[in-house]
């Protein structure tokens, strides 16, 4: 299943990269794979995080991934997409609220993906310096740091995860300290 999933998802992800470099988008759901697969050996989670952009990203729609991989998979992938047509910010709110009170199995795979962001945006980050954030959609860096810090409340669960304490030393290298305002306290308060 998992080998499938890998090759379902090249197939939907083929010819395009990671946004402002040459290295082909597949590298990224591989990498949230990895990750996840440091937390579990379940093959359905596995391949869900493989799969977990190609709804968001690729034109496949959730009955044809069901078809391909059953109803658990294209839940699990269904449940990490966000709805490109919203605007950034309630894209962003959606996904913290969401995570809040997701499934462990969510978690698991959101942390798989913000970390492989993290970690190709805070390499770039010290190449680049603030000039990376022209590359993204939404391009105020203190926009990104309040969107990053809000999924590291919402997955404090895994706070004791290698992985997870990885995602915060990340944020800190590349946003520094987390100086939350009064609504992000509460916020946070929600997601422990």
């Amino acid at each position: 299943m998992i080998e499938r999933a890998a090759a379902f998802a090249e197939k939907a992800h083929r010819g395009a990269f990671r946004k402002g470099t040459n290295i082909p988008y597949i590298t990224h759901p591989m990498e949230t794979a990895v990750i996840v697969s440091a937390f579990t050996d379940d093959p359905e989670i596995i391949a869900a995080a493989l799969l977990h952009d190609v709804v968001e990203d690729s034109g496949i729609t959730g009955e044809e991934l069901e078809t391909a991989f059953g109803r658990r998979i294209m839940e699990l992938v269904m449940l990490e997409s966000e709805d490109k047509t919203k605007t950034w910010q309630e894209r962003k709110c959606w996904t913290v609220r969401h995570l809040c009170t997701a499934s462990m199995e969510v978690k698991m795979i959101a942390l798989g993906d913000k970390l492989s962001n993290m970690r190709c945006t805070a390499r770039d980050y010290l190449a680049f310096g603030d000039a990376v954030w022209q590359r993204f959609n939404e391009k105020n860096k203190e926009k990104q740091a309040w969107y990053y810090w809000q999924i590291a409340f919402a997955l404090k669960e895994l706070e004791n995860h290698v992985y997870y304490k990885e995602y915060v030393l990340l944020c800190k290298s590349v946003f520094g300290e987390w100086q939350p305002r009064k609504d992000d306290e509460v916020k946070a308060e929600r997601s422990r």
